[in-house]
């Protein structure tokens, strides 16, 4: 069963969902570019690692789920000789704060006969969009790396919330962007924005100059990821998603559901 949005489902850009749509996309992504540009170049699943621990402010989008559970008016007591009831300490849930070795994937485009990295493409994760987070340093650096070398960057952000991908001009309203950074034509770049109620689009991304671009289908992979991996069996479109949809588009994403009986009327 496809998707009921149009474009980006809001619903998978839940925190606790997100790394296995994350790497749902990053495999579809491979396998379409794998079998199109063969034989010439080559696709590679890279990691980029980091470490997260109590001190990491991007913390709470890694563990969406961290509270303490208290029960209101469970309060203990111990009797002593005499007659005094005297109150004892009683403990509550928590989760414990360990450091944790972070692993976020991204895709190279390598050329066969060289080795040479050509392009590399970047799924935005929320640990990358939390300013002053462990995942946005481990971000900047890549990209930074990657910005004074001849390779080619695709910057996909499917996410609403968050610092934004940092490039330069007016960029009409958007929730969700698109960047292409091509190697050898710095500063200059493309950008995609897209509204939540628009098909994702269909990007150039960028090879060696001689083979100008491959196009590459965001829609098509988006809805291959979601069907195969069988999300709407897990999803609850009755509930609002996470992050929740503010103003407007809660009220169109409402009548959407509504339409495509989702919703009760």
């Amino acid at each position: 069963m496809p998707s009921p949005f149009p474009g980006m489902d809001p619903y998978l850009e839940d925190p606790g969902l997100w790394p296995d749509v994350h790497h749902e996309i990053i495999s579809e992504i491979r396998a379409f570019l794998g079998e199109t540009l063969r034989p010439k170049y080559y696709v590679r699943i890279e990691q980029r690692i980091y470490i997260s621990d109590e001190t990491d402010v991007g913390r709470p989008v890694i563990v969406p789920d961290l509270r303490i559970a208290y029960r209101p008016g469970h309060e203990g007591s111990a009797f002593v000789p005499g007659g005094t009831a005297v109150e004892v300490a009683e403990p509550i849930e928590a989760i414990t704060m360990i450091e944790e070795q972070i692993r976020e994937s991204y895709i190279e485009i390598v050329d066969r006969v060289d080795r040479s990295v050509v392009t590399v493409i970047e799924i935005l994760s929320p640990t990358n969009k939390v300013a002053g987070s462990r995942g946005r340093e481990s971000y900047d650096r890549k990209r930074q790396e990657v910005m004074k070398s001849p390779t080619s960057l695709v910057e996909i952000d499917l996410l609403r919330i968050g610092l934004p991908i940092p490039v330069y001009g007016g960029i009409p309203p958007h929730e969700y962007l698109v960047h292409v950074s091509r190697g050898g034509h710095r500063p200059g770049g493309r950008l995609w924005p897209i509204r939540l109620s628009q098909r994702l689009p269909a990007i150039s991304v960028p090879l060696k100059p001689e083979d100008g671009f491959v196009a590459l289908d965001l829609q098509a992979v988006l809805n291959t990821a979601y069907d195969r991996a069988g999300y709407d069996l897990e999803l609850d479109y009755r509930a609002d998603p996470i992050p929740p949809l503010e103003g407007e588009w809660n009220a169109w994403a409402h009548r959407l559901l509504q339409k495509k009986g989702l919703r009760p009327e």
